[in-house]
């Protein structure tokens, strides 16, 4: 790296302003809605932290012709990560177009005082990162890290080898996010290998992998299946089998695991629905926000919010989006409720194990067994911080959607 690179990105990096989750819920709105507000935070985080403040990460296309605009006006619309896409959403002929305008783009953003999106390039290749990172100047402090597609045995290796060589280059941490999708990984017959094979190329880097990505569109396509709108991805029970064994190889919370991201919900218009939806009246209408519940229905986003839902339960957390308006869902269900906290400060505050009511006296609290999701909750917490007693998902999806 020269020394005028390594200059302007110091002063891009001292200008730029933390992120933080709900920047556009002002004042009263924000005091109202939260016990503990989220924190700041910026791409030189504890790589945990930052793994789990990603939250919504939005995809565009790097051929888009106002992409510089488009990602500070997401990010000024409560957006926190996005990935410039180099892959799939760019036609073959157009390749090394969106190469120079990804570049160009992140040394515009470098220059802005206003916080970036976490920002990553999704390559196409290994071969790419090393393009990229020659032909960034101050867009380098722009730049998080990379996603790599189709991420395997196979492939795997080159990929962060690649990512070695540009933390290097750039004399920071920079991220890799790899995504599994691939058909050697979705077969039976190979998975259990696969599994083994990416958790031990992992380790060895484990420093720079910020979180395990997971490409259930293309997985689908190995079987010629399209979920639709009225089903969720753990209604596809091949695919939902593939999600369970990653995290069971990915997602341990022995030290060895890492954050695992949802995949994409592909929906974003109304249709004639075939099955009733998925979001129970009570919550609105104890809300006042009955036609608001039309609104999510008309727009699909009550599948949306039932598989953010199973997301979790299945111990993944944030999302890949492929729309705006999706955002606003992940990050209202990745707050965690007043009585999620309760619980994990009671579970945390002890060391001895034991059983306890908690706090709401609807629940045990197991005290040991529960430390996992316990240091999960708190480390959520802190990134989308704590409803206040009484405000649910509801209120803050409705408060999102309204400055949108």
């Amino acid at each position: 790296m020269t020394a005028g690179i390594a200059v302007q990105q110091e002063i891009s990096l001292r200008k730029r302003l933390p992120l933080r989750h709900f920047r556009q819920l002002q004042g009263p709105d924000i005091r109202h809605l939260f016990h503990r507000q989220p924190e700041p935070f910026g791409d030189h985080a504890d790589r945990e932290l930052l793994a789990y403040a990603l939250g919504a990460t939005l995809y565009a296309p790097a051929t888009r012709a106002d992409l510089a605009e488009t990602i500070r006006r997401r990010a000024a619309h409560g957006v926190c990560s996005m990935v410039i896409d180099l892959e799939d959403a760019v036609a073959d002929h157009e390749v090394e177009m969106a190469k120079l305008q990804a570049v160009e783009t992140l040394d515009l953003l470098a220059t802005s005082h206003d916080p970036n999106p976490l920002l990553f390039i999704r390559v196409r290749d290994a071969d790419t990162i090393g393009e990229i990172v020659e032909r960034l100047g101050p867009g380098a402090a722009a730049l998080t890290g990379f996603v790599f597609p189709k991420f395997d045995c196979a492939t795997g290796q080159k990929y962060l080898d690649a990512l070695d060589y540009a933390a290097t280059r750039m004399q920071r941490p920079v991220y890799g996010m790899p995504v599994l999708e691939s058909a050697s990984l979705v077969h039976r017959q190979t998975r259990d290998q696969e599994l083994s094979g990416i958790a031990s190329m992992l380790a060895e880097h484990r420093e720079r992998v910020l979180a395990v990505r997971i490409g259930a569109t293309d997985m689908c396509s190995t079987f010629g299946i399209r979920r639709d709108r009225d089903l969720t991805i753990y209604d596809v029970r091949v695919v939902a089998d593939v999600i369970a064994d990653i995290v069971n190889y990915l997602g341990r919370m022995d030290g060895t695991g890492y954050v695992i991201t949802g995949p994409v919900w592909e929906y974003f218009a109304d249709h004639e629905r075939m099955f009733r939806p998925l979001l129970r009246t009570a919550p609105f209408e104890e809300s006042d926000a009955v036609p608001f519940r039309r609104y999510l229905v008309s727009r699909d986003l009550d599948g949306l919010l039932r598989e953010i839902s199973l997301d979790r339960a299945n111990g993944i957390q944030g999302k890949t989006v492929i729309h705006p308006s999706h955002v606003a869902a992940v990050h209202a269900l990745s707050v965690v409720t007043h009585e999620e906290y309760s619980d994990a400060l009671d579970i945390l505050q002890v060391d001895v194990g034991g059983v306890a009511a908690s706090e709401y006296r609807n629940k045990m609290n197991e005290m040991r067994p529960h430390r996992s999701w316990a240091r999960q909750t708190l480390l959520r917490s802190r990134v989308f911080g704590v409803a206040n007693k009484g405000v649910s998902f509801v209120d803050l999806l409705s408060a999102l959607v309204q400055v949108r």
